[in-house]
């Protein structure tokens, strides 16, 4: 036969002993405590830093750069390899893409969806391919990296990304605007805001 259980029928207050009380005013410390350092430690410490000169001291700048400042120096990078180096074979093949296989691109990806984007009707076809590439989270991170970039690296590890989005970069490069190069998504986490009082 199982051992019988306690079980309490009632909805009153619990049984004393049943549960433990909390005590918030017990001087009791139940963790022990690292300890101090004392004085003589302290000046020791202030001592030896203030004996460091500033040019003792290896100090690296950086150089701070903003996203927009890196995103333009990877672009430019990508231009002077695609200029110095034969074009690869997938460059090829954007190159060949034409603007009727782009829009047909876009009414593919558009016909995929319940409802239409209402928030991207003033925008080129262009700029909505890229900014479909740019939120698409299966070719990895777009913030602080160049489109091209960022292309080149998701086709390398093989993850297929649409050669369209290949070809209208080449194609804006041509015309020579910089700024396709930086993601949508990227300006507006960099960007910053100003609240004004009403």
């Amino acid at each position: 036969m199982p051992p019988k259980r306690s079980t309490r029928h009632s909805s009153g207050p619990a049984t004393r002993g049943s549960q433990k009380t909390l005590a918030f005013s017990s001087s009791k410390i139940s963790k022990p405590s690292t300890p101090t350092t004392t004085t003589s430690q302290k000046s020791k410490l202030a001592q030896s830093i203030s004996s460091l000169a500033p040019e003792d001291i290896d100090t690296k700048d950086v150089g701070h750069i903003s996203s927009e400042a890196a995103i333009t120096q990877q672009a430019e990078a990508e231009v002077e390899r695609v200029v110095k180096e034969e074009r690869t074979e997938e460059e090829e093949r954007a190159a060949r893409v034409t603007d009727a296989q782009i829009r047909r691109y876009w009414r593919e990806r558009e016909s995929e969806r319940r409802a239409p984007r209402v928030h991207q009707q003033e925008l080129g076809v262009e700029e909505k391919v890229l900014r479909l590439f740019d939120i698409s989270s299966q070719y990895g991170p777009c913030i602080g990296i160049a489109r091209m970039k960022r292309w080149v690296r998701a086709n390398k590890l093989g993850l297929n990304p649409p050669i369209e989005v290949l070809a209208v970069l080449l194609k804006e490069e041509e015309k020579g605007n910089t700024k396709i190069e930086r993601a949508h998504v990227d300006e507006l986490m960099s960007s910053k805001f100003i609240i004004e009082e009403a």
